[in-house]
């Protein structure tokens, strides 16, 4: 009989709604969570067999493991997405604090407001531990223009730079948006120079590789370097920005709250924050509040 994980992964690739790094997250979620089950003594023949009671194992099992709500209602977007493709959408409620005639979820509301800065400089010395000249510039590009992991992996110049600004292609950004990012400073433009030297027309994924081998090597290079939670690479960027369009440091970085803005600081604080959301590839100014605090 096939194992719990060959089935999801059945399921999986049958079904490849999304980006691929919404894949590659959603299929790490599933298989975890079905390993999870097991532990807890629920062996499910099939991903058919999913049933409330697990829904609600694995909520309280994360709740006592003292993840975020933000984790575990992430979590809970790629539970709906099992039960969706099973054919029982109706065993979890559809709100996260909802409940049904079997199950209460009562997951916490996100807090936006984030108390410690996830922002982090690119180190230097352990960039030099990657031998491979694309991966580098692929991290470089992170730190530059707040690019994600999958923009930066599926970069291509040719189509990229245009002019003074960056245009991102809608296949390479989350949820299909593409977008556009100004190219300001000497060292983007030094930056882009050498993607071109490097690649030519080319991507910076070699020819004879696809995406996921190259996330792969992404993810076990940059893991033997030491340069884990390279997200915080575009923490940095949106709090640069906010420095650079407004005059003064964000929130969440040392700056004043909103709250003790003048009038004409709090304009400038919204027309900053609009531009960086619309850069990092977000529709609602209120997700910057993640970044650069309020």
């Amino acid at each position: 009989m096939a194992s719990m994980k060959h089935l999801l992964l059945g399921l999986l690739s049958r079904n490849k709604d999304g980006s691929m790094s919404t894949q590659d997250a959603r299929a790490k979620i599933l298989i975890q969570a079905s390993g999870q089950l097991k532990e807890g003594g629920y062996k499910l023949a099939s991903p058919d067999s999913l049933k409330p009671k697990h829904i609600e194992y694995l909520v309280e099992r994360w709740k006592s493991e003292g993840l975020s709500a933000g984790t575990i209602k992430n979590r809970m977007s790629h539970l709906r997405w099992w039960a969706e493709k099973v054919g029982k959408s109706s065993i979890i409620p559809k709100s996260n604090t909802g409940s049904n005639q079997a199950i209460k979820l009562d997951i916490d509301k996100r807090s936006y407001v984030p108390t410690e800065t996830k922002a982090k400089l690119l180190d230097t010395a352990k960039l030099d531990l990657i031998q491979d000249p694309r991966l580098k510039l692929s991290l470089r590009l992170q730190k530059e223009f707040g690019l994600r992991r999958e923009e930066c992996l599926k970069f291509r110049p040719s189509h990229a730079v245009q002019g003074d600004k960056l245009h991102l292609k809608a296949s390479w950004c989350k949820g299909g948006r593409a977008r556009i990012v100004p190219i300001r400073t000497a060292a983007q433009v030094q930056l882009l120079k050498e993607i071109q030297q490097t690649v030519g027309n080319g991507s910076m994924i070699p020819s004879d590789k696809s995406y996921l081998q190259r996330l792969k090597f992404y993810e076990n290079e940059t893991g033997r370097a030491g340069l884990d939670c390279n997200h915080g690479l575009r923490h940095m960027y949106a709090q640069n920005r906010y420095e650079e369009l407004t005059g003064w440091k964000c929130p969440i970085a040392g700056g004043p709250s909103s709250k003790e803005l003048t009038p004409e600081q709090k304009q400038a604080d919204r027309e900053a924050r609009l531009q960086i959301s619309q850069e990092l590839g977000h529709e609602r100014e209120q997700i910057t509040v993640t970044y650069i605090g309020r």
